[in-house]
C-alpha cells in the first residue's frame, strides 16, 4: 500500500491520473531551510523528514514530497503574504528559474530518495499583471508563488524538463523508484 505523506490536492490528483492507488497520512514538519542549505538538499530533506514522520507500517511504502523554486541561488517557498507574492513574481518576470522536488519513499526496512529539476522560462510581467495574480490568491500555497496548472500557465514561454515537477511531483520519477523498490 503506498501512502501519500502530504496533503497537497496537486500531489493527490497527479497520483490519481497515473493510475496510482494510495492513502493519505501526513504530519506537519517545520520547513523552514538550514542556514546556507543548497535548495536540493533542503528539498531532499524535508522529503526525507515527511517520509519519517509518517512512519510505514509493515507492508507499506511512504511517499513524501517537497518542491521550491530557486532563482538566482534563492529559494522561493510559498508566500506569506500578498506582498510576498508580488515580490517573487517580480523576481520571477522574464527569468528563466528552477523547480526542485525532493522525492522519498521509505517502508520499515528501506528508504530511496531522489531530485527532479526542471527550467521554467517566465515572461516578462507588468506591475498589473502581477498585481492581479497576486490579488487573485491563487499564489498563496504555491512554491514560487505561481501554479502553473491555473492562471501562471499564461505566463510560462516554456518549461525542460517534468511539467508535473512544476506542479508539485514528478510522477515520471515517482513510479521508477515505486517499481525499483
Amino acid at each position: 500500500m503506498l501512502v501519500l505523506a502530504s496533503r497537497s490536492p496537486r500531489r493527490r490528483e497527479i497520483l490519481q491520473q497515473a493510475g496510482i492507488p494510495f492513502v493519505v497520512r501526513s504530519l506537519e514538519v517545520d520547513e523552514t531551510p538550514l542556514p546556507g542549505e543548497a535548495a536540493r538538499d533542503y528539498v531532499t530533506r524535508l522529503a526525507r523528514e515527511k517520509a519519517k514522520a509518517a512512519a510505514p507500517e509493515p507492508g507499506e511504502i511512504v511517499l513524501a514530497a517537497d518542491t521550491t523554486v530557486t532563482i538566482h541561488g534563492q529559494i522561493l517557498g510559498k508566500p506569506v503574504d500578498a506582498a510576498d507574492a508580488r515580490r517573487m513574481l517580480q523576481m520571477l518576470s522574464g527569468e528563466r528559474h528552477e523547480v526542485l522536488t525532493g522525492v522519498c519513499l521509505r517502508s520499515a526496512s528501506r528508504m530511496a530518495e531522489d531530485c527532479a529539476e526542471t527550467s521554467v522560462w517566465f515572461a516578462p510581467l507588468s506591475p498589473q499583471e502581477i498585481e492581479d495574480y497576486a490579488a487573485s490568491g491563487e499564489p498563496m500555497d504555491k512554491a514560487g508563488a505561481y501554479a502553473i496548472q491555473g492562471m501562471a500557465s499564461k505566463f510560462v514561454r516554456r518549461i525542460e524538463g517534468c511539467y508535473f515537477n512544476v506542479m508539485g511531483l514528478p510522477v515520471a520519477l515517482v513510479y521508477r523508484l515505486l517499481q525499483d523498490f
